[in-house]
């Protein structure tokens, strides 16, 4: 599994095109469950244009059957009448119009919010059930930038260009018709201004996309970085990593300063072009057009009718050029979260997975191979049978495949080769859901959520009640601390539970592991790092949890596995020896080798290398 891809950036808007397809096949599920509002944001649309039509017509009107037959010296029958008309006409047209922009731009922007705000949680939920493998080898504060900034872009370039984008669209095409049909030789001195307009904005956006997505790969090393040094807060103050960090943060800062700015100077060349092509067409149609009116070919109302027209075509345009900027920006922003979402997760279930029924807890590995992240075999055709009920030490020295084993119990990962079975069930044809709702974990690095004691430990069974919580805390010996907390199981935690000691989260992780009440029980260095007093308290908590469970107790400390039933040794990604301890009733060996002794100095680095 590899991270999200950096590719060469376009240099062309027709290049970038298939980046904006990409997007919006994205986006598709989410556009078709909006329809109805889409779709009426278009009427509206449609209306509003309708509406900028006829709006100049009372103007030309007045000028044409008023205004010039009274300069002539003309009387002009009911002028007040035709004035008033006019005049009542206008503000309808102009309050119609204001109208039907709000409604499309209120649905547009409703529908363009649902969408992204969906996509949101699409990525995220999406992310979550990729590999430990990509999590490991992905950078987390770029991840947050692809979930948050670069969705949080799309969302709003969706709402203030893309949409209006789309009615400035519609507007040129319809206004380019009236204009053909009113005066076709004025309109062809417009018109002639779009190719040269399309050919200067696709060369500047494409140079617009290659720039912002540079930025935001700035921008999410930066997120990196800080995530990280915040993270680690502690080892940056103690070895003075200030300057170091500083230094690389601003090296990245600067990078995105410097892409902002010129993905802004060449917004800004794009539209002051645009300026330039729209006043140098806006000066030849008033000369012809005034020409035409001294020599009688249309009338003065006309020309300002065309003039209004050629103004209002043209505004458009000035907002493309302005909104094909972000558009280009947003590209960008929306590639980076495509390549998430086309990142495959390694596990997931087959077409033909059922869940799994409610496991008793026997566990068999035949002939298991598995590698990691590609790369070569961890494990080589382990084979073991462990009996419901059993408590098993997998003890090993670090990288020797130990956790990796138990990674593929849990489904974290699938062999390459042979089966995990449970209760004679492959686990590759159950959901991967049901198989792990029924193993809780105890890690050594005890994981907690910036939330309550109780959500903490609810997580183990979402949707227990208060009293299954705080049974399960006695049972992991951590009742009595919680309730001297300042508000008891309602106190908010910090940041992976940095407020509480070791021992404590241990016993919260523990507790959360009671409430799951599953068959199967994987304690992974447990008790590893804490000290003496909390050792012994967590032992205990474990011991009483474990009872009755299938438990696999991985570990370096050959003290924590005396009371088990069966202590099985991994070297090397090969099983080297399996000790039946007496009164057990696992297994019997596959060898007669005996359990050598394993260092607790020997720590794994990485529970996914075992």
């Amino acid at each position: 599994m590899t991270t999200p891809r950096r590719k060469s950036a376009p240099k062309t808007l027709r290049a970038a095109l298939p980046g904006l397809r990409r997007t919006t096949r994205l986006m598709a599920p989410q556009l078709r469950s909006e329809k109805p509002l889409i779709v009426g944001g278009f009427l509206a649309l449609f209306a509003e244009v309708a509406f900028r039509v006829l709006e100049p017509w009372p103007l030309a009107l007045v000028i044409d059957h008023v205004l010039v037959p009274a300069a002539a010296g003309a009387v002009v029958d009911a002028a007040g009448s035709l004035l008033l008309l006019a005049a009542v006409a206008l503000f309808a047209a102009v309050g119609l119009r204001a109208a039907a922009a709000y409604l499309s731009t209120i649905a547009f922007a409703l529908a363009g919010n649902r969408v992204l705000t969906a996509v949101r949680a699409r990525v995220f939920a999406h992310v979550q059930r990729l590999s430990l493998a990509f999590h490991d080898r992905a950078r987390t504060g770029d991840l947050v930038t692809r979930m948050t900034g670069d969705i949080g872009r799309l969302q709003e370039v969706a709402v203030t260009a893309f949409l209006p984008l789309v009615g400035n669209l519609v507007t040129l095409v319809v206004l380019s018709v009236v204009m053909l049909v009113l005066d076709w030789r004025l309109a062809l001195v417009a018109i002639a201004v779009y190719p040269v307009f399309a050919l200067s904005s696709r060369r500047q956006s494409g140079k617009i996309t290659t720039v912002a997505r540079g930025q935001r790969e700035q921008d999410g090393r930066l997120a990196a970085t800080a995530v990280e040094t915040l993270g680690a807060m502690r080892v940056v103050q103690a070895y003075s990593l200030e300057p170091v960090l500083e230094k690389r943060f601003g090296q990245s800062n600067r990078k995105s300063l410097k892409d902002g700015v010129r993905a802004r100077r060449l917004a800004a060349g794009l539209e002051r072009s645009t300026d330039v092509m729209v006043g140098l067409a806006s000066a030849i149609v008033l000369y012809i057009g005034a020409r035409r009116v001294l020599s009688g070919a249309m009338s003065a109302g006309e020309l300002v009718l065309f003039l209004t027209y050629l103004k209002t075509a043209f505004r458009p345009m000035r907002d493309l050029a302005k909104y094909t900027g972000r558009i280009a920006r947003a590209a960008a922003c929306g590639e980076r979260v495509v390549d998430v979402l086309e990142t495959a997760p390694d596990i997931r279930d087959a077409a033909w997975a059922r869940p799994a029924p409610s496991f008793l807890g026997d566990v068999r590995f035949e002939g298991v191979s598995a590698s990691y992240g590609g790369g070569g075999l961890v494990l080589r055709d382990v084979s073991l049978h462990i009996r419901h009920g059993s408590r098993v030490g997998v003890v090993g020295p670090s990288g020797s495949g130990k956790s990796t084993l138990m990674s593929l119990l849990m489904r974290l990962q699938d062999p390459v080769d042979g089966r995990v079975l449970v209760d004679g069930h492959d686990l590759r044809d159950l959901t991967i859901d049901s198989v792990r709702s029924q193993v809780a974990v105890v890690l050594q690095e005890s994981v907690l959520f910036a939330t309550t004691v109780r959500e903490n430990i609810g997580y183990g069974r979402p949707g227990a009640t208060s009293e299954q919580v705080e049974a399960a805390a006695r049972l992991a010996n951590a009742h009595d601390f919680i309730t001297d907390l300042p508000q008891g199981y309602d106190t908010e935690l910090g940041e992976r539970g940095a407020t509480l000691s070791g021992g404590q989260r241990q016993r919260i992780a523990v507790a959360r592991a009671a409430l799951r009440d599953a068959p199967i029980l994987v304690l992974d260095e447990a008790t590893t790092g804490l000290d003496s007093d909390n050792v012994t308290e967590v032992r205990q908590a474990l011991a009483e949890l474990s009872r009755g469970r299938t438990t696999f107790v991985v570990t370096h400390d050959l003290a924590a596995v005396t009371d088990c039933d069966l202590v099985v040794r991994i070297e090397e990604g090969r099983l080297a020896s399996v000790e039946q301890r007496a009164g057990g009733r696992a297994a019997r060996p596959r060898t007669a080798r005996p359990l050598a002794v394993v260092s607790r100095s020997e720590e794994e680095p990485r529970a996914h290398a075992g």
